[in-house]
């Protein structure tokens, strides 16, 4: 029992500094995340942005750190994350691929929310398609023709060469 008591005593100080060491990476990580967030939301309302396009960045950035942070925790318990790194990078490569067309989407969507090469109520014609743009979000833009609802995927809209009439 006495040995018991001893052998958690020193494994005790050994593993104390770490967790504590862990707890603040983790806490430290989060506030930076709190504050890279609500910068990036101030910029984007002082630029003007999109909401779905601010939203899109702020979480993305809050995700970013937060796995960050998680890494380098592990990585001070001593666990080797190297694996885990290159599980990531791969898992990422194969979503990636698997999602390529939603990707392009999603990009192209930021970039013509960036760009603004038209505005909610322009006149476009792309494709054989001519309305009214009712709303762009980042998958697809929403245009009225003839009463009609018309879906155009944004990859489409970024690719393909689009007429203005206003």
């Amino acid at each position: 029992m006495e040995n018991l008591v001893r052998i958690l005593l020193e494994n005790g100080t050994l593993w104390v500094p770490r967790v504590i060491g862990v707890v603040v990476i983790l806490v430290v990580f989060f506030i930076i995340a709190k504050i890279i967030k609500r910068i990036i939301t101030k910029a984007a309302k002082r630029l003007k942005f999109a909401g779905n396009l601010t939203s899109l960045l702020s979480r993305t950035s809050s995700i970013t750190l937060t796995i960050l942070g998680i890494v380098t925790a592990l990585g001070t318990l001593g666990i080797n994350v190297s694996a885990l790194v290159a599980g990531l990078g791969l898992t990422g490569f194969a979503l990636g691929f698997a999602m390529k067309d939603t990707i392009s989407n999603l990009l192209s969507g930021v970039l013509i929310l960036l760009y603004r090469p038209f505005e909610i109520g322009n006149r476009i014609k792309i494709s054989g398609y001519e309305g009214i743009v009712i709303s762009i979000d980042l998958r697809y833009t929403e245009l009225d023709s003839e009463s009609n609802k018309v879906l155009i995927p944004n990859s489409k809209l970024f690719t393909d060469p689009i007429t203005v009439l206003q």
